[in-house]
Parts: C-alpha cells; structure tokens; sequence
C-alpha cells in the first residue's frame, strides 16, 4: 500500500526534524517497505495553537514523508510518532494499493513515445 504521512515537529532545530525522519524511515526499511519520497516543508504557524505534551506550540516544522508498505508497519509508523515527544500532530492516508489504475489516478504515468 501506498501511504503518504505528514508530520509536525515542535519548532527548535532541523537535526530533531532529520531524527525523526531517518527513525521512522528505517522503520519502514526494516520491515520491508519502500520510501517513495520525503520532503522538508519547513516552518509554519499552526492553523490554531495546539497542546501537546505540557506545551502549547503555535508554530511547528512540518515533513511528508510517501512510502510503501504493508498495514502492520504503517499502524507502527504511527504508534512511534504518536509516542515521540518532539511531535506536535502528524496525520497519513492511504493514497492507493499499488496497482497500475489506482497510481494513474494520483499522478499522470509518463509514457515514452515507441516509433
């Protein structure tokens, strides 16, 4: 399965952001997914404060992170940053099964002219 999680670090310094990411990721690899994709979105205000942690946090570093993997190691990806305190929210959704019809509908599939 194909899953795409966005995550929310507390603001302070981009290694704390690297750790979690490179954590999670080889959590993924671990239990035999593939990481598709990861991006730093960087710093932004939060849509309205949110408490976590003892904290109220109005501002946070955001990451997505696209990767394959079966259902097991995606509930773990999300148990482990649930339970990380540097972690302000982080959200995932399955964006599809792996099939061919179900990846064209996400992005177009670039098809090379045979002449």
């Amino acid at each position: 399965m194909l899953y795409e999680t966005i995550g929310i670090v507390r603001t302070g310094s981009i290694a704390e952001v690297k750790e979690i990411v490179l954590t999670t990721g080889r959590l993924i690899l671990r239990n035999g997914g593939v990481i598709r994709d990861v991006r730093n979105w960087g710093v932004f205000m939060l849509p309205k404060a949110i408490s976590k942690h003892q904290q109220r946090h109005h501002r946070g570093h955001y990451f997505v992170m696209r990767y394959d993997a079966g259902i097991k190691t995606h509930e773990e990806v999300r148990r482990t940053l649930d339970v990380e305190p540097r972690m302000i929210r982080s959200a995932s959704v399955k964006l599809g099964d792996g099939k061919l019809e179900t990846m064209t509908k996400l992005t177009s599939i670039p098809w090379s002219k045979m002449e």
